[in-house]
């Protein structure tokens, strides 16, 4: 029991950015390589869009594969009125190990569509990142199984908990989509 409550006790200290976010919160402008091979920045990718954004590396087999699945579903039940306005990013916690021909091969396993793009930042910023959206860096496999999302605006206005249903995901980034 008393097991049960650290745990509970360290998880609900490491997700301090769950639910609405305000004010929303400006993210850092850190360089991106986008599984394409496209060099970018997160201000550029996020811009215009509505964003879902998620945490992941090429070499998980278990929490990334499930945040893919999610990704997955959330993306093809997208009403066709907000699909072209909102996209999705999965940035890799593995920037030594992945690179674009990894991200790539990734996105396709989960049916990836052309709103959906990975990408890759630099060691120091993918810091700078995970600061900002309040992650612990507990390790070399220490990542989050929130989703963010990101208004057109590229502020951070929601934010999940670790491995949220599909529908709690769609509704809300539908309604920021849609605001």
């Amino acid at each position: 029991m008393a097991l049960a409550a650290s745990t509970i006790s360290r998880l609900a200290h490491s997700h301090a950015l769950v639910g609405a976010i305000r004010p929303p919160l400006a993210l850092p402008a850190i360089k991106l390589v986008r599984h394409d091979g496209a060099a970018t920045d997160l201000h550029t990718q996020l811009r215009g869009k509505t964003t879902a954004l998620q945490f992941m590396f090429t070499g998980c087999s278990q929490t990334c594969s499930l945040q893919g699945a999610l990704f997955a579903a959330v993306q093809h039940q997208l009403p066709a009125n907000v699909k072209n306005n909102v996209q999705f990013l999965s940035v890799s916690i593995d920037p030594l190990g992945d690179d674009a021909r990894a991200l790539s091969a990734w996105l396709r396993q989960f049916g990836a569509g052309p709103n959906w793009v990975a990408a890759l930042p630099t060691v120091k910023e993918l810091d700078q990142l995970r600061t900002a959206l309040q992650i612990r860096n507990d390790g070399p496999d220490s990542h989050t199984g929130q989703v963010f999302l990101i208004d057109r605006q590229g502020l951070l206005v929601w934010g999940t908990e670790d491995l949220p249903p599909v529908e709690v995901v769609l509704r809300q980034l539908v309604n920021i989509a849609r605001a």
